[in-house]
């Protein structure tokens, strides 16, 4: 899996959440993930989560890490397991910087606000993943927590390469401990 922080700044609005958008934007095929910094504001015409449509709850945040991962060969099911893998490592590299988070399913939350939002889909060709981590919480319409509002973390863009790295590293693991054992 590869991976990139996309340095400009790119304003998240769930098109993105996209087959191939990985691959046509930044010329990166195969299973990815790339990560940027900017604004979300997903409405409920772009809502891939059903449940947030019928509860009338858009996304939105004045600056947040977005995350978007893009990969194939496997089924919604493992999608949605290597989603919640992705929440656990940033879960537990916050929790090594000293931050006490709560994981409820793909929810990570501080101090009783919301950190993050995201969501796996299926695309025709591939499970696609978004996962936004709030920088400032102000603005946001839920209780919300950020990175660097109320967890101190000002530096981004490493932040986010620590994330990718731990994550593509996990991914490939697994997929490697696959082929080392023999079937009984």
């Amino acid at each position: 899996m590869r991976s990139k922080f996309i340095d400009e700044e790119i304003k998240y609005i769930g098109s993105q959440l996209a087959p191939h958008w990985i691959y046509k934007n930044f010329k990166i095929q195969g299973d990815a993930i790339v990560a940027f910094i900017g604004e979300c504001e997903v409405k409920l015409t772009e809502m891939v989560d059903i449940e947030d449509v019928i509860n009338n709850e858009p996304i939105y945040s004045k600056y947040m890490l977005s995350f978007i991962s893009e990969q194939y060969g496997i089924g919604l099911t493992e999608g949605v397991f290597r989603q919640r893998l992705l929440m656990c490592i940033i879960k537990e590299l916050l929790e090594e910087k000293g931050i006490f988070v709560t994981r409820k399913g793909d929810d990570l939350i501080v101090d009783g606000g919301k950190l993050s939002v995201s969501i796996a889909t299926k695309s025709t060709t591939s499970i696609l993943i978004h996962t936004g981590l709030n920088i400032l919480s102000e603005g946001a319409p839920v209780k919300a927590s950020g990175l660097t509002s109320e967890l101190g973390i000002t530096d981004i863009k490493a932040f986010g390469l620590e994330v990718m790295k731990r994550y593509t590293e996990e991914i490939e693991d697994v997929i490697l401990a696959g082929t080392k054992v023999r079937g009984v």
